[in-house]
């Protein structure tokens, strides 16, 4: 059960927590004000505690690093000291001396790793044998130099290195060696020389060399497969990858070059050896991304292997299609199941590789097919182009060994369908498979030089089955959007370039702009179809408009107007539509449909107020739609502007003429405003529509010497100035006054001048003093009258 304690004992043990809490806080705070002076104070040393123990510097090496690295810059001295010895003061020995000293240095230097190893000192023993194994390079270049100078270099230089490969590997497997990490990653490095060597030093032709390189490629991949040290598998790799890179780009080069059967069957053969190569390096990898890359490499061998061998009996113009059979022939052995699943995926990316490359050559061709037409704006309707390849290039280079590029495409298109399988990558390969079938059809006429109007008939039956396409996959696969979108793309980019194509003579361009307006517009019928296809329908139909007014001779002002029908075509479209996702497209081609009316009317005013008025119209019946009120002002707007035309198409200057058609409506809309929020300001209401009428006709009001706008301005502001007052509005009653005292001070100007002429000149400052002190003597009660002013305008709205 829980104590609870009597009073007195609670009191004193409360007292005692409290002594404790204050003995705590007094240490605090001497505490605090040791650390404030220690801040306040940084060039003092701080104190140390007797307790606490100086801490010594903190070594920035350890002591292994620095013992390897003594150890090293001795080797190195070492070796630099023999190489010296060997190449500077050879010449003040005798033979007998030579042997001597080089023989017992060079054994003593072996033989001092063993017995460092047996005392433990095993970093000295990698040391030594480092030293021992230069001093055996020098004892080699010795030989040659004192008994063996007559033979030949390259030959005794492979020789050499095979030899102290040897050596140095049997050095290494030695029972008292064995431990030693060195011997053995330097043999295989100079395991690497002898072959090459060998071939270079009896004039081996190219072919010769290059299978040195390969064999030692080979001999590096099967050491670094097997289970060895670290130190060996990475000397053994770098050879491999080295050696084996450069030989088969030197194989490579030898087929691309070999101008006959012989020399392409032999530079076949060399790549042959390095595809059997890399293929079993890569069935025996044990990592799996080094076996997928090397399984790449070995099909991209194989193609070159096949293809370079059948080059020289091929035409130029089959290279390419000749390579990219044997890619796909590597297909057949991806599907093979008797290879790792690695080796299979590797080659299938190399075989894609192979298609990919393909695919890229032929991106030329279709550039040119596609932008070339862009050409014929520059010479519309000068006559037909002797056939579909003139009309793509119109001076545009036609690239060459063009002929088989649709082959090309066809065939990865073709793959593409019938290999990939897998239900995730299946919906991007037949976006794919599209893309490449749009290509090949569409360069299908250029590359076989079909007539002009035949070439038109493919562009146009193009157009037609992307769209087609399009609508399928609507129907039968709506998940597949992104072959949907494709098919949609492809047909405006064909259309455009049929458009482009078509300018060749009058009657292609009005037959053609005519089809792609009703293939589009037929197309629209598709509610999903229809965000695109609608707007090019009306952009087909504006371009023809502007073509047929062309045709007719007619001046651009009054082409404007057939353009303005499809502005007025796309409003009615669009209210027809609603709510339907294509109805802003639809919008936006219609306001695009009218600013190309109104630039097209610029040189021709009458007309151009004729078409603002006409859009101004249109634009009043959308803004009639709930969703669509705002536009009201821009018909508002545009109603005006095709005022301000007309009135400077008829020379009128009288300003009241351009601002009182842009009064009345911003009155009317300020009345309107009124009505549904009568606590809306009068200066957002009407000030906007006042001044724009009352500013300008103020300032012609002060330049015109004439009476009567003077008299109409002022009659007009009095009527604004007592409505102002009628309503209680602050806006119409500032404006109006101020401009009714303006006015009045204007008419009344020529006779204060006079007046103030007939004056004696100390009536002036009289009347000015009087004026102050009258001011002076009646201060407060004008300050209490500008209150009061200030206060009745501001109960106005």
């Amino acid at each position: 059960m829980t104590h609870i304690p009597s009073p007195p004992e609670e009191l004193r043990l409360l007292d005692a927590e409290l002594w404790h809490l204050d003995a705590r806080r007094s240490q605090l705070l001497a505490r605090r004000a040791w650390l404030i002076a220690t801040l306040q104070a940084p060039q003092a040393p701080r104190p140390q505690s007797a307790s606490a123990p100086v801490a010594g510097p903190r070594p920035e090496t350890s002591a292994p690093s620095v013992q390897n690295l003594l150890l090293l810059l001795g080797g190195v001295l070492l070796t630099v000291a023999a190489m010296v010895f060997t190449l500077v003061s050879w010449g003040d020995l005798g033979i007998a001396g030579r042997a001597v000293v080089l023989g017992a240095v060079t054994l003593a230097a072996l033989a001092g790793p063993a017995v460092l190893l047996r005392r433990g000192l095993r970093s000295t023993a990698e040391s030594v044998a480092g030293l021992a194994l230069a001093l055996t390079v020098l004892d080699a270049y010795a030989l040659h130099e004192a008994a063996l100078a007559g033979t030949d270099g390259t030959g005794y230089a492979a020789l050499a290195a095979a030899v102290l490969a040897g050596g140095w590997t049997a050095y290494g497997l030695l029972p008292a060696t064995a431990a030693l990490r060195l011997p053995l990653p330097a043999a295989l490095a100079a395991a690497q020389l002898p072959l090459l060597l060998s071939a270079l030093a009896v004039d081996a032709v190219p072919f010769g060399i290059t299978t040195a390189l390969l064999v030692t490629a080979g001999l590096d991949a099967a050491m670094a497969l097997r289970p060895v040290t670290r130190s060996v598998r990475v000397v053994a790799a770098v050879g491999a990858y080295g050696l084996g890179g450069w030989g088969v780009l030197a194989a490579g080069w030898l087929s691309w070059t070999a101008t006959g059967p012989g020399a392409a069957v032999k530079a076949a053969a060399l790549l042959l050896l390095a595809t059997v190569l890399a293929l079993g390096a890569a069935g025996r990898s044990p990592g799996e991304r080094r076996a997928v890359g090397l399984a790449v490499a070995s099909g991209l061998f194989a193609v070159g292997t096949v293809a370079g061998a059948a080059r020289p009996a091929l035409p130029a113009v089959w290279t390419v299609p000749a390579h990219l059979a044997c890619g796909i022939a590597l297909l057949a052995a991806v599907r093979s199941e008797r290879l790792p699943d690695a080796v299979r995926r590797g080659l299938a990316g190399a075989s894609g590789a192979v298609q990919a490359l393909a695919v890229l050559w032929t991106l030329p061709v279709v550039v040119v097919t596609l932008l070339g037409p862009v050409g014929q704006v520059a010479r519309a309707w000068s006559g037909a182009p002797s056939d579909a390849r003139a009309a793509v290039t119109a001076g545009t280079p036609w690239p060459p060994y063009a002929a088989t590029a649709p082959l090309i495409l066809a065939a990865v298109a073709a793959v593409l369908i019938t290999a990939v399988r897998d239900t995730a990558w299946r919906p991007r390969a037949l976006t794919g498979a599209l893309g490449l079938a749009w290509a090949a059809v569409l360069t299908l006429a250029p590359i076989l030089e079909l007539p002009y109007v035949v070439g038109l008939s493919v562009a146009g039956a193009t157009t037609a089955g992307a769209l087609a396409v399009a609508a399928y996959v609507l129907r039968a696969m709506p998940e597949a959007r992104s072959a949907h979108l494709t098919a949609l793309v492809l047909s405006l980019v064909t259309s455009l370039g049929l458009a482009f194509l078509s300018l060749g003579t009058q009657t292609a361009t009005l037959t053609v702009l005519a089809a792609l307006t009703a293939l589009f517009a037929t197309a629209s019928r598709q509610p999903r179809l229809a965000p695109v296809t609608a707007p090019a329908a009306l952009g087909y139909a504006a371009a023809l408009a502007c073509a047929t007014g062309a045709a007719a001779n007619w001046p651009p002002a009054h082409t404007a107007l057939l353009v303005l029908a499809v502005a007025a075509v796309a409003a009615l479209l669009a209210a027809w539509l609603g709510e339907s996702t294509a109805t802003v497209p639809v919008e936006a081609a219609g306001a695009t449909a009218g600013l190309l009316a109104v630039t097209l009317a610029l040189t021709d005013p009458p007309l151009l107020a004729l078409v603002l008025a006409l859009c101004a119209v249109l634009t009043a019946g959308t803004a009639l739609r709930t969703d669509r009120r705002p536009l009201g002002y821009a018909a508002t707007a545009l109603f005006v502007l095709a005022t301000w035309v007309r009135l400077g198409s008829w020379d009128v200057v009288t300003p009241e003429a351009y601002t009182l058609p842009v009064t009345v409506p911003a009155l009317l809309v300020g009345v309107l405003r009124r009505r549904r929020d009568p606590r809306a300001s009068s200066w957002t209401a009407y000030g906007p529509g006042l001044a724009a009428t009352l500013v300008p006709s103020l300032a012609a009001a002060w330049s015109d010497a004439d009476v009567t706008r003077p008299l109409l301005l002022g009659a007009a502001a009095l009527l604004v100035t007592l409505l102002g007052a009628r309503h209680h509005l602050r806006a119409p009653l500032v404006l109006g006054g101020s401009v009714l005292v303006l006015v009045a001070l204007h008419e009344l100007a020529p006779y204060l001048v006079q007046v103030t002429g007939l004056l004696p000149r100390w009536v002036p400052p009289a009347l000015a003093g009087l004026l102050l002190l009258a001011l002076g003597a009646t201060y407060e009660q004008r300050i209490r009258d500008v209150r009061r002013v200030r206060e009745v305008l501001g109960r106005m709205d």
